[in-house]
């Protein structure tokens, strides 16, 4: 490991953070770079990116941020695709310090545009002949980059009974929840998602959250490891965001304030139970924002309070940016999950793949990645 490799390793290297007596969580200064560093060493020795080589991905902000310093410390080109709504002032400041080159993309319906940021790739790629795409939504190697955190949870707790994690690119979640799934075959996933997000069957729509859920299907989305399905809305994530920062000194982002608001409401229903969760990055980029009582204020609904728990439903609903909603997934496809009368995969986008084809809407592979 060179000397840019050393201190890119310690921001992927999480700090173990004990929320309850049966509840640990995996803190990440940038949970991203574990899969990015991955996913540009595994191109790097096959050859697929050149040294001094272009790379060219899509994103929300945390895994462009990864990208973006990996190819300053490696002497890579790297253009990044985002939407008007992603990108933040703060965060383009620190990507274009980094060198990267940014395309913004419009999002009039404030969904995160990725229809349009995908096509505004490929035309990039055909720009840039031989650029490297590391394709975050269906490359499997994001999920095989998580085994080192699935070790990590077994080194830290010895047996887990429950992960709750984030559902976005698909990685961290389904590539965690494989690994340790062959380990401990009770294991029981609860995935974190946010209204109007399609990856369990929300039509798209304006989300106020950023960095969770999705308006595509990635391919690493394998809803076959889920057990339960939390839907968290914006305003109960900023508000467990504040109180993971005054209970626990964690100043973490609104991401991981949903995913700690669910994993504290199953331990405490399982108090026997070693849960375990991923909070992928710090609050340092919402200062702005989540952190902004000014900002906050001009919210409809704040100050929010948090629900003791979840409302259960039995069929997909849409909630609003003030719910938070519970699903039992029973580890199926998203075609046999009801949605008001309707199936879900009809709301569902496709992905272009790194060779030009479709990825397939319906998230029913299962990815092997025992690797």
């Amino acid at each position: 490991m060179n000397s840019a490799d050393t201190f890119l390793a310690a921001y992927e290297t999480p700090r173990p953070a004990r929320l309850a007596p049966n509840l640990l969580a995996a803190c990440f200064p940038l949970m991203k770079l574990m899969p990015a560093r991955f996913m540009i060493a595994r191109a790097r020795a096959s050859g697929r990116l050149a040294p001094g080589g272009h790379i060219v991905e899509t994103t929300s902000g945390t895994f462009g941020l990864a990208l973006a310093m990996i190819a300053a410390a490696h002497g890579y080109g790297l253009t990044l695709i985002s939407a008007e709504t992603l990108i933040d002032r703060t965060l383009r400041c620190r990507l274009k310090l980094l060198g990267a080159r940014l395309d913004v993309v419009d999002d009039p319906d404030g969904s995160g545009a990725q229809r349009c940021r995908l096509e505004r790739l490929q035309a990039i790629r055909e720009e840039h002949a031989g650029a490297f795409w590391p394709a975050q939504y269906d490359n499997p190697e994001n999920c095989h980059a998580y085994g080192r955190l699935a070790e990590w949870f077994v080194r830290q707790v010895g047996q887990v009974d429950c992960l709750v994690g984030c559902a976005g690119s698909g990685g961290s979640l389904c590539g965690t929840a494989a690994i340790l799934r062959e380990i401990f075959p009770d294991l029981v996933v609860l995935a974190v998602d946010t209204p109007r997000s399609v990856l369990f069957g929300h039509p798209p729509g304006k989300r106020l959250l950023r960095g969770l859920g999705n308006s595509i299907l990635p391919r690493n989305m394998d809803h076959r490891l889920v057990d339960e399905v939390h839907w968290v809305g914006a305003l109960p994530a900023f508000a467990a965001a504040h109180q993971l920062c005054r209970d626990h000194a964690l100043f973490m982002g609104p991401t991981s304030g949903a995913a700690a608001l669910v994993a504290q409401w199953y331990t405490r229903q399982r108090p026997r139970a070693a849960t375990v969760v991923i909070l992928p990055d710090e609050g340092f980029r919402y200062q702005e924002t989540v952190f902004n009582n000014k900002w906050l204020t001009a919210l409809p609904g704040w100050p929010a309070a948090i629900a003791d728990a979840p409302v259960t439903i039995e069929k997909i609903a849409p909630g609003g940016e003030e719910t938070w909603t519970r699903m039992i997934w029973g580890r199926r496809v998203l075609e046999e999950v009801p949605s008001g009368g309707e199936v879900a995969h009809r709301h569902l986008a496709k992905s272009p793949q790194p060779g030009g084809s479709e990825a397939s809407s319906t998230g029913s592979q299962r990815l092997d990645i025992r690797r």
